[in-house]
């Protein structure tokens, strides 16, 4: 980032100069005139590194303050062992506000180039028109085909959406079990399954098939998704409403007789005959897909066009998933040609719809403004680490601790450490630059559930300068410990974390995690992935590998053999799908 930042010298405070061995001035200088000196350049000052907040985690939500911040400013005269990650304990300093528009290398254009509709009052929703400028500009371009697309759904979901009389009419039809010939609006209720980062691949996945099937998509808010996200769409909402007559999710499961694949086993619906032959009024008031990985597959067959064909004959559909399984919808046949005008470039698709639909409320946009300004405004570069270490296999914490620095030092992703007595030049170089307002600070973001891996980066850095005198600056927003999937408090923090991983100019993330791949795709950054070990070792040979595209892995591609009933490598017939770097056997997008 190209941040301008002040060029004045700061005297530290007392606490500061015994933390960093004393402020060196001339002897000959008289203290009144140090004084005069000091308080006429402290309106210039500003700061640019610290560590996390007190509590070690985000603040409260119902905090409507501006956090405060620890860090040196960067007109410091340091020495040599002071060039690192600020210790805690230091007397915090009040930050003010800083405008969005000071973020740099960023698109003005609040509408994303027509992504997002105008038709939204600002102050509803801060982050829908504020959350890029924290963001480089995007580098896929916008098909004017999609832009048209979702200005024609949203006018569709207003007329058919919850509380219109057609959204009454469609409710009235399916609590009286019957599925009406040539009905005026179709939907797709989705129902979560597992954690926010699968659920919002699997939202975005949905909304792409109401958008190719011409569906209402509405979605089940349970409490720990309450108060997440705004509305996407002008003048309706995607809110289920409570009194859904199909709203137990109890009851939606691999083995319900409401699901597609067992409505084929027991001859309910049939997929080999002409479905123009069958009128909708002979079939089941609604239809449920399981699109849930199990056993490593998509549970229900159902990216065929024979079987799409017969979908479509059904007014309601309810589908669960935990999974981005749009990758597959390119896949079937029947939507090839429109998607091709839709995403002419592949990799692009979550990056798109993600940022179209995805908008923190006000309350959670609050925490990710008041972190970013505080910590992240103002230095050159940002850097992200996320890490996550799952029950199936877990990973010891310092074989991962390990991996993460092989990968930083085989991509050179931070500043290699010195010495005191080999950086003596370079840091007196360095000591001038920063005088002069031109030192280089890298702010380290980490995502985790554990505190280990900031605590020993934090360390490394605060003890040892770095060879090029470069600052690192190292910040944890949160740690857990564990995933809380129906905590709503804990779902504000991830929400909150995805957005500022996705402000990194650089992230690096753990093999499998779909919290990572939401983040990078936001971002529009190819991310370094760090490979689990096979499953009979406890260590990678391979450190890290850089993705070969933005979108994320669908982790359990469907059987697409359809009629043929075998299963088909489409990573070896398709140019635009590649096995995932961190899954072997999984799918993803990509643009050669």
């Amino acid at each position: 980032m190209d941040v301008k930042r002040s060029r004045s010298p700061r005297a530290p405070a007392e606490d500061d100069r015994k933390r960093a061995g004393g402020w060196r001035g001339s002897g000959g200088v008289r203290p009144e005139m140090v004084l005069v000196g000091f308080l006429l350049t402290l309106p210039l000052l500003f700061l640019v590194f610290g560590g996390r907040w007190g509590s070690s985690s985000f603040p409260s939500s119902s905090s409507s303050s501006p956090p405060v911040v620890s860090k040196p400013a960067v007109g410091r005269n340091v020495d040599a062992g002071d060039r690192g990650a600020t210790p805690q304990g230091q007397k915090p300093v009040a930050l003010k506000n800083v405008s969005a528009s000071t973020a740099t290398s960023v698109s003005q254009d609040k509408l994303l180039g027509g992504l997002l509709p105008s038709a939204f009052d600002e102050s509803s929703c801060q982050s829908r028109y504020k959350s890029n400028l924290y963001r480089k500009p995007s580098p896929f371009p916008l098909s004017p085909y999609l832009a048209q697309k979702l200005r024609k759904y949203e006018a569709y979901h207003k007329k058919c959406g919850p509380g219109t009389k057609r959204y009454r009419r469609a409710v009235k039809q399916l609590k009286a079990g019957r599925n009406a010939d040539n009905s005026e609006c179709k939907y797709v209720v989705w129902f979560p399954c597992n954690g926010l980062g699968n659920r919002m691949l699997t939202i975005a996945s949905t909304f792409l098939y109401a958008l190719l099937t011409d569906r209402v998509l509405l979605m089940h808010v349970s409490a720990e998704q309450e108060g997440l996200f705004c509305e996407p769409f002008p003048g309706s909402s995607w809110v289920l409403p409570g009194n859904f007559p199909q709203n137990n999710p109890q009851k939606l499961h691999i083995g319900a007789p409401e699901s597609y694949a067992n409505m084929l086993k027991s001859n309910v619906v049939r997929n080999d005959v002409d479905p123009a032959s069958v009128p909708a009024s002979s079939l089941p008031a609604y239809v449920y897909l399981h699109v849930e990985q199990f056993q490593l597959k998509l549970s229900d067959n159902v990216f065929c066009d024979e079987d799409q064909a017969m979908l479509g004959k059904f007014n309601w559909m309810i589908l669960k998933s935990d999974s981005y399984f749009a990758p597959a919808l390119f896949l079937t046949p029947m939507f090839e040609a429109e998607l091709a005008r839709m995403f002419p470039q592949k990799e692009a698709v979550f990056h798109h719809l993600g940022r179209y639909l995805f908008h923190p409320t006000n309350r959670v946009w609050g925490i990710i403004r008041r972190y970013y300004e505080a910590y992240l405004a103002r230095v050159d570069e940002k850097i992200g680490f996320q890490i996550r270490i799952f029950p199936e296999k877990p990973i010891k914490f310092e074989n991962m601790y390990d991996q993460l620095m092989r990968c930083v030092r085989e991509q050179r992703l931070l500043p290699e450490l010195g010495t005191a007595e080999t950086t003596t030049a370079t840091t007196n170089n360095a000591t001038a630059d920063a005088a002069a307002g031109n030192g280089k600070v890298k702010a380290v973001l980490i995502a985790s559930l554990y505190s280990g891996y900031y605590e020993k980066i934090r360390g490394m850095y605060y003890e040892s300068p770095t060879k090029s005198g470069e600052i690192v600056a190292v910040f944890q927003p949160s740690h857990e410990e564990q995933q809380q999937y129906t905590s709503n408090e804990h779902n504000q923090k991830a929400l909150a974390e995805i957005y500022l991983l996705s402000y990194c100019d650089k992230i690096t993330m753990s093999a499998w995690s779909t919290f990572g791949y939401v983040a990078y795709s936001f971002a529009g950054v190819k991310p370094w992935i760090l490979l689990r070990p096979d499953w009979n070792r406890e260590t990678s040979d391979v450190a890290c590998v850089r993705s070969t595209s933005v979108e994320p892995c669908l982790h359990s591609p469907p059987i697409l053999g359809c009629r043929a009933k075998r299963d088909v490598d489409v990573a070896a017939v398709k140019p635009y799908v590649r096995h995932c770097e961190d899954v072997g056997f999984g799918l993803k997008l990509f643009d050669s």
